[in-house]
């Protein structure tokens, strides 16, 4: 086992005391495997994600365990986590002009963490960050290794951000809606890159989307996440083909249609994702959910164990993972 989250909670700190963003989400990721976190804005997503990388906001309250490699990164200080984060775990960000520094070329910026954690010199560095750029397929990747980030498209800084991720052949990529503001086009190969990428390096991969196509085509298992809680899981074919939370099959019928016709509108999730609040009681989708029963509101979240390594958190389902 490469990676096991267990329990896992944050708290964040606000004017009016702390706020629970995450809450009770445990998933386990083997060498190699791939999974996908799904879920719209505010589910929590990104917070396990920065979790993982010892980047939450100041003053956070972590609780659970998070085992990499048998060690529990919630227990490791700021010198520790550094000697992992860019070596044995990379991270794509969602936004790679924000994510790379605009006063340093791209070249010195890919190799920074083999300068940092291989000991490499400048210039020997230097050369293996242009072999990284010409690795993820970026046309003239000495051009791109001299220019600044401002210099280059979109695609162009992704794929610069997943060479500076992969330089140290992580066993860990978290890639955070790293297609977010890129083309079909230019998100697909992306994409495939990070599944190509993964394969040849044994690399286990977390792929936060809020695309269920994209994590139904690039990962074997996959989460989703609402108000913090992991609502369903399970193999990611099984679980998007015939999902069990209400959850889920809101998000599934929200996606557009194929063949709809011309001006169709989109059917959407009644009322609006509920707000970080304090320790929760009860299920965060209650009221937005048509099954909605009093319990809903406060009674504690069971966890449903069904066929095929699949779980449900909802008091409106079955042994069989149907509703009632």
């Amino acid at each position: 086992m490469l990676l096991s989250v267990a329990d896992l909670a944050i708290d964040l700190p606000t004017p009016v005391g702390p706020r629970r963003v995450v809450d009770n989400v445990s998933f386990t990721l083997d060498r190699g495997d791939s999974l996908g976190v799904v879920g719209e804005s505010g589910s929590g997503k990104t917070m396990t994600a920065l979790a993982l990388m010892g980047l939450l906001p100041e003053g956070a309250i972590v609780a659970g365990a998070l085992r990499f490699e048998g060690v529990d990164l919630a227990r490791l200080g700021e010198a520790e986590m550094q000697k992992l984060r860019g070596d044995r775990i990379g991270m794509v960000f969602q936004e790679p002009m924000t994510a790379l520094n605009p006063l340093h070329r791209v070249g010195r910026q890919v190799a920074e963490p083999l300068v940092l954690h291989r000991g490499m010199s400048n210039g020997a560095a230097w050369a293996e960050a242009v072999k990284l750029l010409a690795r993820v397929r970026l046309r003239d990747p000495e051009r791109v290794a001299r220019a600044y980030p401002f210099a280059l498209s979109g695609g162009e800084r992704q794929r610069a951000m997943i060479a500076m991720a992969l330089s140290c052949s992580p066993k860990l990529l978290i890639a955070d809606e790293p297609t977010t503001a890129l083309d079909v086009t230019v998100q697909a190969r992306i994409l495939d890159l990070l599944a190509t990428l993964g394969a040849q390096f044994d690399m286990a991969t977390l792929l936060v989307s809020h695309d269920l196509a994209v994590v139904a085509r690039h990962c074997r298992r996959v989460l989703v996440m609402y108000g913090g809680t992991v609502m369903e899981s399970g193999p990611a074919e099984a679980v998007l083909r015939d999902a069990r939370h209400p959850y889920t099959r809101a998000l599934l019928e929200a996606r557009p249609r194929a063949g709809a016709a011309r001006g169709e509108r989109l059917r959407a999730i009644a009322g609006a994702a509920v707000p970080a609040g304090p320790e929760p009681h009860g299920c965060p989708f209650a009221g937005r959910c048509p099954l909605t029963m009093d319990a809903c509101h406060a009674a504690p979240l069971p966890t449903i164990e069904l066929a095929g390594d699949r779980r449900v958190r909802c008091l409106r389902v079955d042994a069989d993972g149907r509703p009632i």
